[in-house]
Order: structure tokens, then sequence, then C-alpha cells
């Protein structure tokens, strides 16, 4: 599945999404392919986040991986579906299974993540 448009991307695999006034953020199809069976999610962040701090972990039967938020600003919502059934991840990584959704300080930020194209260009390496 490509990478949707709708969004922007960091190196790491989390996808952040502008909905009004809010950013979605969660993790993409290339994460959930090379984690496979995402077992366990742990979202640490709660209040104010800053760009490139971590937000949580998830846990695969492969790996444990860190991730991070990719915008300065204040989280407003976890998704506790998510974390209470992580395997929801496995199936809709771009949909229902978003992490968490911050109030950003400055939007502008957005603008300085990976485009869909540049995401889809270093994930393949």
């Amino acid at each position: 599945m490509p990478a949707p448009d709708d969004r922007r991307y960091l190196e790491s695999h989390e996808w952040h999404k502008p909905e009004g006034e809010l950013v979605v953020v969660g993790i993409s199809q290339f994460a959930v392919d090379e984690l496979t069976d995402i077992t366990y999610l742990e979202v640490t962040a709660e209040g104010e986040i800053g760009k490139g701090d971590p937000l949580g972990e998830i846990e695969s039967v492969k790996a444990t991986s860190e991730l991070y938020c990719g915008i300065d600003g204040e989280v407003i919502e976890v998704n506790q579906a998510v974390v209470d059934d992580p395997s929801l991840i496995n199936r809709d990584c771009y949909g229902e299974a978003w992490i968490i959704k911050v109030r950003p300080s400055d939007a502008g930020q957005l603008d300085g993540l990976l485009s869909p194209e540049d995401y889809e260009k270093q994930a393949a390496h």
C-alpha cells in the first residue's frame, strides 16, 4: 500500500495527518510490514510534546521500537482502542489505528516532514 498523500512522514515511519486544528499521528504500513504481528503498544506521551520526542513504544513478535512525534504541541487524545488491542494496527494503520492526536504549537512544522514521495523513496532503501 503506497503512503497516503494526505499526510507527512518521519524517517522512523510515523505519519502525521492534519485534521482540523489537530494532527493525528500513527505508523506507516511499511513499519507494520517490517514489525509483522504487533502485540503491544505503550503511549507515554501526555501533555506537552516536542518535535523528536518519543511518544511511546511498539512491540511485535520481531522487535521493539520507539515511536516519535515530528512536531511540537500538546497531546490531546490517545487512541485507547489501539492501546487495548494493538493488533488493530496490523489491519488499519492509516485509519482506525491512529495513536495520538496533537494540537500543534506551529502547524508549519509539518512542512519540514517528509512528503509521501520522499518517504516512499527513503523507506525503499
